[in-house]
């Protein structure tokens, strides 16, 4: 049946270009996955997982690990990184996790407390400014 499999092509289009969003002043407590973008300006309690882009917004506090092709993050996240293309990293970030990513941009101000792991088998120590290196002990 023809119709059907046109049907089935421009359901999955949909799916991935489609965009949902945690709106501010919104809470949910569970992991939420998607084929399409997932942008957070609310709170998430739980992991997200989206085939495509994940932004966090300057308002969001996410409790729990990202995953993502691409991940933009200008608000708080507690949880680990697991970006297959780009991370950046906004200059109002805060992260305490660590970080699995292939290219990783990072805006002065942002800040990050756990291992960054990019390419492979690369693994880097991001040090601070004042040499020392700032690992959070992880509370999970």
């Amino acid at each position: 049946d023809m119709a059907k499999n046109t049907d089935d092509k421009k359901n999955t289009t949909e799916l991935v270009t489609s965009s949902n969003l945690v709106a501010l002043g919104t809470v949910i407590v569970g992991n939420i996955g998607s084929q399409g973008n997932i942008r957070v300006e609310g709170t998430v309690d739980g992991s997200l997982d989206s085939q495509k882009k994940i932004i966090i917004g300057e308002s969001a506090k996410v409790n729990g690990d990202v995953r993502a092709g691409d991940v933009e993050i200008s608000g708080h996240i507690k949880g680990d990184i697991y970006c297959t293309e780009s991370l950046y990293l906004k200059k109002s970030a805060l992260i305490y996790g660590d970080i699995y990513t292939k290219k990783l941009i990072i805006e002065n101000g942002a800040e990050f407390n756990g291992k960054c792991n990019m390419g492979t088998n690369h693994q880097l120590k991001v040090e601070r400014k004042d040499g020392e290196t700032k690992k959070q002990a992880s509370s999970n």
